[in-house]
């Protein structure tokens, strides 16, 4: 909150809203003491269950703002001081329907904090990368930025408000679909969000499976093919691997797979650490490169089927 408003932007053209969504660790009473900084609260009470409350939450924010521009964070979120104003600078220079901003975790404790670092700025690279080339993949909704009109123009979350999950990139593919040519990534380092990683497997593994359950709704096969390509190789790497243990000259094609795909990764991931100033886990690439073959083909297969945890309720 104090990140908020201490931001580097006229507060006359600043709201700040809080959706507090069934919390159980005292956001509204936090909210209300900065009730004179003009902060807005907004309780989701709903007397119905519902899948998706992150994106009833969201949409009822946008319904009660006034402001043009939406930007989303999550709770667990910090940011610097010119967070807000680097996006709108973007905004109003590249007139971008969407805005995709750099999210990365901050203050490991520990070796398996660490490895998510790395992965995850895999992931906000890809991002990148596919918005650059026009052909918008993924984005975080922890530092995302859209025009309130074109959310309805596009029918807001109508259409993907049956998933818990989807309310940033299933909207990017909305959008992507009408304007292609106006989704920016923001490559500013005063425009990071900083959260923390998953403090066990357990809630890991609750969160990729929650990321993973979108790809069942992605419009465009060519993401979809891409995601089995790559769940389809890094089985090729187990299955060799084992039958290697039998056949030894499969352990050559698992080798020379290992070696491929780590140059591949270290190479794409030499400018995305240097950009978030964290070259130094460069050198988990190796523990990485191996966890992560277990980790894509256990999320391919447990991402699309049944419920997950997410919040303390089971949701799909």
């Amino acid at each position: 909150m104090d990140d908020l408003i201490a931001q580097n932007y006229p507060k006359n053209l600043t709201e700040i809203i809080i959706i507090d969504d069934h919390s159980s660790d005292k956001t509204a009473e936090i909210v209300l003491e900065y009730s004179d900084r003009s902060v807005k609260l907004i309780k989701l009470n709903e007397d119905r269950a519902l899948n998706s409350y992150k994106k009833k939450a969201i949409q009822t924010a946008i319904g009660t703002c006034s402001g043009d521009l939406i930007i989303t964070t999550d709770a667990d979120c910090r940011m610097g001081k010119n967070w807000l104003a680097t996006i709108v600078e973007f905004y109003e220079t590249k007139d971008l329907k969407m805005i995709s901003s750099p999210v990365a975790y901050f203050q490991e404790k520990n070796l398996f904090e660490r490895l998510q670092s790395l992965e995850f700025l895999y992931l906000i690279g890809l991002g990148a990368s596919t918005i650059g080339n026009k052909a918008p993949s993924t984005c975080n909704g922890a530092n995302l930025a859209y025009q309130k009109s074109t959310f309805y123009e596009v029918g807001g979350f109508q259409g993907i408000d049956d998933l818990a999950s989807g309310d940033d990139e299933l909207l990017l593919h909305k959008i992507a679909a009408k304007y292609p040519e106006r989704i920016g990534f923001l490559k500013n380092r005063e425009a990071i969000v900083y959260t923390h990683a998953k403090e066990n497997l357990n809630s890991f593994i609750q969160q990729r499976k929650r990321w993973a359950s979108k790809s069942t709704r992605y419009k465009n096969k060519a993401i979809i093919v891409l995601g089995v390509f790559v769940w389809i190789f890094n089985l090729s790497i187990l299955v060799n691997f084992i039958t290697g243990l039998f056949l030894p000259g499969f352990l050559i094609i698992t080798f020379y797979q290992l070696l491929v795909k780590m140059i591949l990764e270290s190479v794409f991931l030499w400018n995305v650490t240097g950009f978030a100033k964290r070259r130094s886990l460069m050198v988990l690439i190796p523990v990485l490169n191996v966890l992560h073959i277990l980790y894509i083909i256990y999320i391919g297969i447990a991402g699309n089927s049944g419920k997950y945890n997410w919040k303390g309720r089971m949701v799909r």
